[in-house]
């Protein structure tokens, strides 16, 4: 999922949980799955801006240099301005684009 081009509010949205577990039936293994999902997209996007700033980076940067970078700012509030990754994680379960699985209640009984 590219998280740049999802349709995630950039607002916090009240969200009704009973209605939102009815995949599951239990809310806190709903939650849980859009944790975990959440947790994935930070690290995504984690890496992607520590990958664009890296271009930036020299070995001797003295004090000026460093805080007249325009770019990596530019780089930086792009990132602050998209959407939440819990918001985005929200979005993607709502809109049943996560595919989950809980092996506890896959696996048959063996009594």
């Amino acid at each position: 999922m590219d998280y740049k081009k999802s349709n995630a509010p950039l607002n916090t949205v009240t969200r009704d949980m009973i209605a939102l577990s009815e995949d599951t039936g239990n809310v806190y293994e709903t939650v849980c799955i859009v944790a975990k999902r959440a947790n994935q997209i930070a690290a995504e996007m984690k890496h992607d801006l520590e990958k664009k700033l890296a271009e930036f980076a020299t070995l001797n940067d003295n004090m000026e240099e460093i805080s007249e970078n325009r770019e990596q700012i530019e780089i930086s509030r792009y990132y602050e301005k998209l959407p939440k990754p819990t918001l985005i994680a929200t979005q993607e379960y709502v809109d049943h684009k996560i595919y989950f699985r809980n092996p506890a209640k896959d696996k048959p009984n063996m009594d």
